[in-house]
């Protein structure tokens, strides 16, 4: 291996660091220093060189590893560790191996320790490498760049099968990975280009345009024509210009090294269509340098990433499944709906429909089970969403009639869960009657059954069982209570009193699966991107804790601290996972999941994306989420608090209860609370009686009390949360598993446990609360983080976006950056915690950004709760001192909406109900009926409704066209209806093919004009909007520890593609 070019300038005596200098006799490569030849019978073998720039930390280096031996059969402990070498400012990794003619793989490159642990790998594919079984040099050079996250975007089926799966269609000319060589040409240098272009237009072709007379000089005319490989990426072709060869016209021999003028090659790749239209791309143009004589490969393959074009930015709607209305549907919204709900998108400039989860949630039997984020089984699709009418081609008329009288009777305002999922039960359940026997032996079902056996079954035996015993909690079913397959397979047999029962279920999730394929398919061709949510949890009484306890903490619950939802936590009652168990079969549980979820949806919303990092774990007794602990953390040791003077742990830990505080908060009735709950172990000092020292055993014996009027004139939720006040009113809570260890309770400075301490206690409490909650996890939290979620992400091709609202570490934005997992910015939800409202035209490319969310009011109502908050909004945001309107007029709406839709961000999505808002006629209806959901309240009934159809919305053009024309103002991506394609032949056709003309790629000598491309961005009166800063975002933005631009070879990465952009 030799020096890098500009690394043996820096050399003293620029000597390299050849074992065995390789000279050349006789058209062979003879080994310096042995005196074998390949006419020994050496096999014939070439030098392959791997060649990356990337950044590391102190104590990191990479390495190369792949499928076959010499690489190390993908363990890394055997893999190719590379070198660092110093050029110019950056950090480039080099290391070479003797490899056969005719070698071949798949390899990747990989961050490592000095014990060779995996710190970091690459995303996406593996890399494929194939060389020709010849002898074609004396060295070949991979020169490639590291794969983010981000790269792999273009690959989701998000993009490659909806959004650009119009594109024109094209045969592969070569695969991917394959080497082709020419004669030998003497001193000359073999380069091949390859490009990965996601997205290419019939009858266009990618070229690569450069300083050389090769490469066109800057015309495309003359440039290098690119063929297609496959995977949308472009190998130079073969028979037009294939590679090109560089002669080095001058050379001096000094010994064992050689001087030679570099040759420097500067280039860009351009699309150029059959039209003429042509666009190249954008930001600097890219480099690569020849180097010397002695240390140039005879072959270098040039690996480029991604081809740099506008960040790619859509739009889309959010709305959950049963709060859709149409003529059609029963009570509810169905899967099939969301045809309709396409349509609409389409004709709105929407790329993408965002649903709430689909789950069956049927626990409760009851309207609890309204909540979607409860699921009764994570494979399961809840039978509330199946249209009934579709069941069966051959429904009798009175089934018919029955049908026809339901959805008249529960066409209501708002969604009546219980007697909507009744009704379809019970309609269902007299067609399966009929049809019974046909269905059971048709094709269609036995393949279905096949094929989602391994969960189905379970789910129908846990639905029998569920109402045979009345309950879900699975605890309660005797024998059943523990899981085997054996119990399983004699509950689903035919011989069995209950198998109609049991194929009823199976029924049921054959004809959800049928419906649902079919609105996703129609979704699919309309260049609709349909979009599901993954829950962080599962209820307790749920199929999966059935099948599945040991992956679940069953004595636990999971919950979120005190956020901008609610200042008491919240409580979600949902087991929290056993990730340790679930690692040991690389947690197929998730992976399954996500394949389930994969048949329906090309992206998903990963709900409470904290909890991979870390979880807000509650003990099973609480019902609040105040006094709870994170999960992964370390703790607060014994040893450690008394190392800081603070030793008395049952004053800390224990409930902090005197007679002023009985006397402030209950009044003349603090006697007759403390002789219900309380012991005085001192005087004046109290502690709880041990049938109420817990938030549910003091919530029971409140009931009992209140039902035997003993607090008579006194409000229960008061006395509830004074009596929850007083248990939390702690400092420290013991770790249950070890009594040793402790962690601080959460906002411990605004108990009065906390200040009644000395100052000393208090100083050392704070500084530990401090380095507990926003030092000591982090790279705790991140290395839980890089476990779980590549397992999430590589479970399926779906595109990822995680909720990333609430307290969020620092540790969060990296990892989601490095795993191109893409955020969420609400306005009223600022992560800079001195900002009141968030400014979207300063948020990253990385990110869906939206005026609001099912957790919180809607724009309207947001608008019009706070009178001061408005005022504040009008003036800082809008920019105005005079005095706003009381209502979220349509002005108001599009003002906000089209804040957003002109942000950096990748997606801006909004929620139906703030779409509406731009229309007077639909906001007739109180705003806050059409909140969604109150974290506030865990019992809160999911039921809003929109009041108008999609029938309606589909006939109202001005709406439509008004949202299409604020998408397409804002340089957002959208379906292109007939009338579309129309218009844009016809201005294709009026554009020029004069290069120099083009006005979204003007050029001049590779250079792009910047003030050319800030010129499509402003306003008819000239001023720029809030994207003109997207033209030059790709300079200066650089992948989380890894260089944007090698001094070789600049790359000028888009940020969908190549950057991995900063979350703000």
């Amino acid at each position: 291996m030799c020096d890098e070019d500009d690394g043996v300038r820096n050399k003293p005596n620029g000597k390299t660091r050849d074992s065995f200098p390789l000279t050349k006799v006789a058209g062979e490569r003879v080994m310096g220093g042995i005196g074998l030849s390949f006419g020994d019978g050496l096999e014939r073998s070439v030098n392959l060189t791997f060649r990356i720039p990337y950044f590391t930390h102190w104590g990191q280096s990479l390495l190369v590893c792949g499928s076959e031996p010499l690489l190390g059969s993908w363990n890394l402990k055997k893999g190719l560790q590379l070198s660092p070498w110093h050029v110019g400012n950056e950090l480039v990794w080099r290391g070479s191996i003797e490899v056969p003619s005719g070698f071949g793989g798949e390899y990747s490159y990989y961050v490592v320790d000095d014990d060779k642990n995996v710190v970091r790998w690459e995303a996406g594919n593996k890399r494929k490498l194939l060389l020709p079984d010849s002898q074609i040099g004396e060295a070949i050079e991979l020169r490639d760049l590291w794969q983010n996250g981000s790269d792999t975007l273009p690959f989701k089926s998000a993009f490659k099968d909806v959004i650009f799966s119009h594109s024109g269609k094209l045969e592969i000319e070569k695969p991917l990975g394959l080497f082709e060589h020419k004669q030998d040409q003497g001193d000359s240098v073999l380069i091949q280009f390859k490009i990965c272009c996601p997205s290419i237009e019939e009858d266009t072709s990618v070229y690569v345009i450069g300083s050389s007379t090769n490469l066109g000089q800057w015309k495309v005319q003359d440039g290098l024509k690119l063929s297609y490989a496959e995977a949308s990426s472009f190998s130079s072709n073969g028979e037009i210009l294939a590679y090109l060869f560089f002669h080095f016209a001058t050379s001096v021999l000094f010994k064992n090294f050689f001087w030679v003028l570099d040759l420097l090659l500067t280039y860009k790749y351009s699309k150029y269509g059959k039209a003429g239209n042509f666009a190249s791309e954008i930001g600097s143009n890219r480099e690569i340098s020849m180097g010397t004589l002695s240390c140039q490969p005879r072959f270098i393959l040039l690996s480029d990433g991604m081809i740099r074009e506008m960040p790619w930015r859509g739009a889309g709607m959010a709305i959950p499944m049963f709060s859709v209305r149409s003529e059609d549907d029963l009570g509810v919204g169905e899967f099939l709906d969301l045809k309709l709900l396409a349509d609409w998108a389409v004709a709105s400039g929407f790329h993408l429909v965002q649903l709430l989860p689909i789950n069956d949630t049927s626990v409760h039997g009851m309207w609890w089970d309204s909540y979607p984020y409860s699921s009764l089984s994570v494979f399961a699709l809840h039978p509330l969403y199946l249209r009934v009418e579709e069941l069966s081609r051959e429904i009798p008329e009175e089934i018919k009639l029955e049908i026809a009288k339901e959805k008249e009777r529960l066409n209501l305002k708002d969604v009546d869960y219980e007697a909507t999922l009744a009704a379809k039960i019970s309609i269902a359940k007299r067609i399966f009657t009929l049809e019974k026997d046909p269905f059971l032996e048709s094709n269609s079902f036995q393949k279905y059954f096949s094929e989602n056996q391994e969960w189905l079954k379970p789910y129908a035996a846990f639905c029998f069982l569920r109402d045979f015993f009345g309950t879900s909690d699975h605890s309660q079913w005797g024998r059943f209570s523990s899981f085997t397959n054996d119990k399983l397979e004699k509950l689903v047999s035919k011989d069995s009193i209950q198998y109609d029962v049991i194929c009823f279920h199976y029924y049921l999730q054959y004809h959800l699966h049928l419906q649902l394929s079919e609105a996703a398919e129609y979704a699919r061709k309309k260049g609709v991107v349909l979009k599901g949510d993954l829950p962080i949890g599962v209820d307790r009484n749920s199929v999966d804790t059935w099948v599945y306890p040991t992956l679940f903490r069953m004595n636990t619950s999971t919950g979120a601290p005190p956020d901008y939802f609610d200042k008491n936590g919240q409580n979600w009652g949902f087991p929290t996972y056993n990730w340790e168990e679930m690692s040991k079969d690389n947690y197929a549980w998730w992976r399954a999941r996500l394949t389930q979820m994969s048949k329906y949806f090309t992206a998903y919303r990963i709900d409470h994306i904290l909890g991979f990092f870390r979880i807000w774990e509650l003990p099973d007794h609480a019902m609040t989420g105040l006094v709870g602990k994170f999960r992964p953390s370390i703790p607060l040791s014994q040893e450690e608090l008394e190392s800081e003077g603070i030793w008395d742990f049952d004053r800390l830990t224990r409930p902090y209860i005197r007679h002023a505080h009985l006397q402030e908060k209950f009044g003349s009735l603090w006697t007759v609370i403390a002789s219900i709950f309380l012991n005085e172990y001192e005087k004046q000092c109290y502690e709880f009686l041990e049938d109420s020292n817990t938030e549910k055993k003091a919530a029971s014996k409140l009931m009992d009390a209140m039902e035997k009027s003993l607090l008579l004139g006194s409000t229960k939720d008061k006395l509830k949360r004074d009596l929850f006040d007083l248990l939390q009113n702690i400092v420290l809570i013991r770790d249950p598993e070890d009594p040793r260890k402790f962690y601080p309770r959460f906002n411990i400075e605004d108990t009065s446990s906390f200040k009644d301490l000395d100052d000393n206690s208090k100083n050392v409490l704070r500084r530990l609360y401090h380095d507990y909650y926003f030092q000591r996890q982090e790279e705790l939290w991140r290395q839980n983080a890089l476990k779980t979620l590549p397992v999430l992400l590589n479970s399926s091709d779906m595109l990822a976006c995680g909720e990333d609202l609430g307290m969020i570490p620092s540790c969060v934005h990296p990892v989601m950056q490095e795993l191109g997992l893409i955020g969420l910015r609400i306005q009223r939800m600022p992560s800079d915690p001195g900002v009141e409202f968030g400014i979207p035209s300063q948020y990253g490319y990385m990110t869906v950004c939206a005026p609001s969310c099912h957790d919180c009011s809607t724009m309207r109502a947001w608008w019009e709760e706070d009178e001061e908050r408005r005022r504040r909004f009008f003036k800082d945001v809008v920019g105005s001192n005079k005095l706003p309107p009381s209502r979220c007029v349509p002005s108001i709406a599009q003002f906000i909406i089209r804040q957003h839709v002109e942000a950096p961000s990748m997606w801006a999505i909004f929620p139906l109900q703030d779409l509406l808002a731009l229309k007077d006629e639909y906001t007739t209806r109180p705003a806050p009926e059409e909140t969604i959901n109150d974290p506030t309240n865990p019992k809160h009934y999911w039921r809003f409704r929109t009041h108008v159809t999609l029938e309606t919305l589909l006939k109202d053009r001005e709406l439509a066209s008004a949202i299409k024309d604020l998408v397409r103002g804002s340089g957002r991506s959208y379906p292109q209806l007939a009338e579309d394609k129309a218009n844009e032949h016809l201005n294709t056709k009026a554009a020029t093919t004069d290069v120099e003309k083009t006005p979204y790629g003007i050029q001049h000598n590779g250079t792009h004009h910047k003030e050319a491309v800030a010129g499509l961005f402003e306003t008819p009166d000239g001023s720029p909007t809030l994207i003109n800063g997207l033209a030059n975002c790709y300079n200066g933005i650089q992948t989380h520890e890894e260089p944007s631009v090698d001094a070789k070879r600049k790359d000028c990465r888009p940020p969908l593609y190549n950057l991995a952009v900063t979350y703000n």
